[in-house]
């Protein structure tokens, strides 16, 4: 038993031996045992290939600077007169077939007439209208030639029998304005309040052509149907007069009006029509509208020119008075909001600053500007004179007019 307690352990033993043996020659040296990973492999390019695309590159390269610095030669253009000619053009067959000039061309006929119509026609006209237009100037140029003659025999001194040398040599030598009126002394006398008002309103009467003693516009001068020069004709106004503008003034006859010889035969009904105009220009102080008489227009259409006569009211005092609007409601109101604006920016802050008060300067000198324009342009409104309709008028008769008989009275 013995002896199999030892054999047992000595195999023990051996296989213990053996497996250590085994586990040693198992074991890997120190030296082969690798810590790292191995690199990877680096991709080589091949010489040849570097070298190749070097030299492709360069060679591009020296084609392109070769281009760019290469001398242009201009493009070889036409000269200027083939610019200006078109461009040639397949002929047309139709324009083949036409004639090339004038030879080529066939002879006409005659002409028909109705080819010429329109021309004959067109030189008819325009012969016409030279002939019409020949005849209004000779007539015109006969008009003006028997108007000078009349007045050149009006004013010579030898059909002037009845007056002495002296009134006739006083009369050569006064001037025809002188002879037109007898209010002008009195208008130009009193012009030194407003000498330019005045000027302008003598002008606004005397605006047409030196006048004769007669009327030239009228029918030939007869004793019996003349009316002479300060007769006067009362009228009564159909429209109203409103001096802001410039207008036009319509009155009515409203008596008959007799010759000045015998007072039996009627010139004007009652019913005519006087037509005048007024001026718009109305000096400051100014109580009279300022109007004037052009036409005479009678019940049966026939009309007749009066050459500006002035008009007066029933008293004979030249112009006309209405209700005068001196717009002193517009002048107060423009006065108080200058003062208002000038009292706004005179206001001034106790410690206000070098800013505030170069503003407050500024301010105060555009208020006071802006308040003296408003104030002068509402003193530079000129005052309005308006006259109702159906006033009393009056026209003072200063040239000898010729009229036809309207109806006599027995």
């Amino acid at each position: 038993m013995d002896g199999d307690i030892r054999g047992s352990g000595s195999d023990a033993l051996d296989a213990r031996t053996t497996e250590r043996a085994r586990s040693s020659a198992e074991k890997v040296a120190p030296e082969s045992i690798a810590i790292r990973a191995s690199p990877p492999s680096a991709i080589r390019f091949r010489k040849e290939v570097i070298i190749g695309l070097s030299g492709l590159s360069i060679a591009i390269l020296m084609g392109v600077a070769w281009l760019a610095l290469r001398s242009h030669v201009p493009a070889q253009l036409p000269p200027e007169s083939d610019l200006s000619r078109p461009l040639p053009k397949p002929a047309n067959d139709t324009l083949a077939d036409l004639p090339k000039g004038y030879g080529d061309a066939p002879k006409l006929g005659p002409a028909l007439p109705g080819d010429l119509g329109r021309p004959i026609l067109n030189a008819k006209n325009s012969e016409a209208d030279r002939a019409r237009e020949a005849a209004a100037a000779a007539a015109k140029a006969e008009q003006e030639q028997r108007l000078a003659e009349t007045r050149a025999a009006r004013q010579s001194g030898l059909m002037a029998t009845t007056r002495s040398a002296a009134t006739v040599a006083a009369d050569a030598i006064r001037p025809a304005s002188a002879h037109d009126s007898t209010g002008e002394g009195g208008q130009n006398a009193g012009a030194s309040g407003a000498p330019e008002a005045q000027d302008r309103k003598s002008q606004f009467i005397e605006n047409t052509q030196a006048r004769s003693d007669v009327n030239p516009h009228v029918l030939t001068s007869s004793r019996a149907n003349m009316l002479v020069a300060g007769s006067v004709i009362s009228a009564s106004l159909i429209t109203g007069v409103n001096s802001d503008t410039p207008g036009m003034v319509v009155a009515q006859v409203t008596q008959n009006v007799y010759d000045s010889a015998t007072g039996t035969v009627v010139l004007i009904p009652q019913g005519a029509r006087l037509l005048g105009k007024y001026d718009s220009m109305v000096a400051y102080g100014q109580q009279r509208a300022l109007v004037v008489w052009q036409r005479l227009m009678m019940p049966d259409g026939t009309s007749m020119r009066l050459e500006n006569m002035p008009a007066t009211d029933a008293a004979g005092n030249a112009g006309l008075t209405g209700r005068v609007n001196n717009h002193t409601g517009r002048l107060i109101g423009g006065v108080a909001l200058a003062t208002l604006l000038g009292v706004g920016t005179e206001l001034s802050i106790s410690g206000e600053g070098e800013l505030v008060r170069a503003l407050r300067e500024s301010a105060q000198s555009n208020t006071a500007r802006a308040g003296d324009q408003i104030t002068q342009r509402n003193l530079d409104v000129q005052p309005t004179i308006t006259i109702r309709p159906g006033a009393p008028v009056r026209l003072v008769v200063r040239q000898d007019l010729v009229l036809r008989p309207w109806m006599r009275e027995n």
